[in-house]
């Protein structure tokens, strides 16, 4: 990449992340959410007073930089993916929802017959650049070109593992309506989306399209692109409803009490897809360890526990089956029904599976 392309690329990314200012002021818009602070035009996480501290980001880069990965972190052996295409799509039950893992967070869903996107990312690194940055351990189970054409396409926040401009401008044309945290529309006007086409969200905020509920719910965590724009945009989990089932996505976050809250208001959730992975006690608060996403998922009171946040990039310093293993062994010994499909395996909500330790055995 030419120096000219990248300052370029950077501005563009610097000017996508100022969404909370206008005319060198708050944007009022984003003003009015109870998450927003006026003060430098941010937004912020709900109080926490369990919320651990995490260390500073010389710290933590510096440990990135120079301390050097251990072993196992990333996979020897390839990671089992079962490839998709149109025709397998298609023939999945248009009465029934389905959810597709296709790595990482990014996940396929056939909501009724209808297709729709959870923080998809196509690209081969999580990394503003194309040549630097965690890689994927896998290809994806189908390229974005092969995708149906999209009802609906919904992110959690804006970081580079859930939110792909390489992916973002394949699916230009091809997606009807984006749903996002607010602030984040920012983001996708500046990789070519049309705003008249995005609908952003408070936590709590509720919508629907076509016959789907959207509800964006509180997380703990942040958000950025760049070194100058933390927190300019909010970060979000998700409820989803189509017809009488319901899928909650926890986005990232740490542990928090605000689990049992969503719960409590949003829940009756026949499917969780929960956070786990990238964890570390460098930054203990914004995402979770495998003991955490279990106890979140119980707070939620919902049926089945989905692992997802791992398998895909090597984005900390656990082992890569750490995750899996850990909070596979937590759901057996307390008996709670856990999902840990493969890559590309299409789960079918409400429908008898044999859950398998796909892992299990693999460098």
């Amino acid at each position: 990449m030419s120096v000219l392309r990248w300052l370029r690329l950077s501005l563009v990314a610097l000017l996508g992340g100022l969404a909370g200012f206008v005319d060198g002021a708050c944007d009022p818009r984003l003003a009015r959410s109870p998450q927003f602070v006026a003060q430098d035009c941010t937004f912020r996480n709900a109080p926490n007073p369990d919320a651990l501290p995490s260390r500073g980001s010389w710290d933590i880069w510096s440990r990135f930089l120079f301390a050097g990965k251990p072993e196992g972190t990333v996979p020897v052996d390839p990671i089992p993916l079962r490839p998709l295409d149109r025709a397998a799509l298609e023939a999945l039950d248009t009465d029934a929802n389905h959810v597709v893992r296709l790595g990482h967070s990014s996940h396929l869903l056939k909501l009724r017959g209808r297709y729709w996107l959870i923080d998809p990312v196509f690209g081969p690194r999580a990394s503003p650049l194309s040549w630097a940055g965690p890689q994927r351990f896998h290809p994806p189970p189908l390229a974005a070109t092969e995708l149906p054409p999209i009802e609906g396409l919904i992110l959690s926040h804006d970081h580079y593992d859930h939110l792909d401009r390489p992916t973002i401008r394949a699916l230009i044309g091809r997606v009807q309506r984006y749903f996002v945290p607010l602030g984040v529309g920012a983001r996708l006007v500046a990789m070519g989306v049309e705003a008249d086409r995005i609908e952003e969200f408070d936590w709590w905020q509720e919508g629907s399209y076509g016959d789907i509920v959207l509800t964006a719910a509180p997380a703990q965590h942040f958000s950025g692109r760049t070194p100058f724009d933390r927190n300019s945009t909010l970060w979000a989990s998700w409820s989803i409803q189509s017809g009488g089932q319901k899928i909650f996505y926890s986005g990232d976050s740490g542990y928090f009490p605000g689990f049992r809250e969503i719960g409590r208001r949003l829940g009756g959730f026949d499917l969780a897809l929960m956070e786990n992975g990238a964890y570390d006690g460098y930054w203990p608060s914004v995402h979770m360890a495998p003991e955490e996403t279990v106890q979140a998922f119980e707070d939620l009171g919902a049926r089945v526990l989905y692992l997802v946040h791992n398998s895909t990039f090597d984005m900390a310093f656990h082992g890569w089956r750490d995750p899996l293993e850990r909070a596979a062994a937590i759901a057996e010994r307390k008996g709670l029904e856990l999902a840990t499909p493969e890559i590309g395996e299409v789960l079918t909500i409400g429908k008898p599976r044999e859950n398998r330790r796909w892992w299990q055995g693999l460098r």
